[in-house]
């Protein structure tokens, strides 16, 4: 069995990633610097739009996964993400990780600087690592046109909603997929990594 990826690597990301989102704020913007950052409607109406996206998300998630589920992109994708420690609330915490970390780096510092596009291609090759992008094939070029399909998606929201609304909706497709891969890992550890179910 492999090792699996601990809690605190996510968690000493997201303090990286907000180190450098709070060092590029200071450089390049001027202050106010938390009104930057929490510009567009009330954070109420920021926060209720999140979570409606967020479940929206959840509900198209469940059922996509059930049509995809024998797909190359997708089975490389539960791979990649089998490697976390999924056990517990450890979806819960690496999803706000990765969300507010990546949000505040991305959409946050980075956005306002280079624009939706540029941050998308960044956000593409900060998650190479990740979803194992040694090669350039028809997985690779499907999974970085997914990425940055909602990198895109999550740069409008905060350019029109707001970056908390960007957050939430970010978390909540995290913590989606984080559980969807659990479910289907744990029959897969137990038959001896045969054919995923739903």
């Amino acid at each position: 069995m492999t090792k699996k990826f601990g809690l605190s690597r996510q968690l000493l990301t997201c303090v990286l990633f907000c180190t450098l989102a709070v060092t590029i704020t200071l450089i390049f913007k001027r202050p106010p610097y938390i009104s930057t950052l929490l510009a567009g409607p009330s954070l109420f109406l920021q926060a209720i739009l999140g979570f409606v996206l967020g479940a929206l998300y959840w509900a198209a998630s469940a059922i996509g996964f059930k049509y995809m589920v024998k797909h190359k992109a997708t089975q490389s994708t539960v791979e990649s993400y089998a490697r976390l420690d999924l056990r517990g609330w450890n979806p819960l915490w690496i999803a706000l990780a990765a969300g507010i970390g990546e949000e505040l780096l991305f959409r946050g510092a980075l956005q306002p600087l280079i624009g939706v596009w540029a941050t998308s291609a960044l956000f593409v090759l900060a998650h190479t690592r990740a979803y194992r992008f040694n090669i350039l094939n028809a997985r690779v070029l499907f999974q970085a046109l997914g990425i940055f399909s909602v990198s895109v998606v999550l740069g409008f929201l905060a350019l029109y909603v707001g970056l908390l609304t960007a957050v939430i909706v970010h978390v909540s497709m995290d913590i989606v997929g984080l559980c969807i891969v659990r479910r289907v890992t744990i029959p897969l550890v137990s038959s001896g990594g045969k054919a995923m179910s739903a």
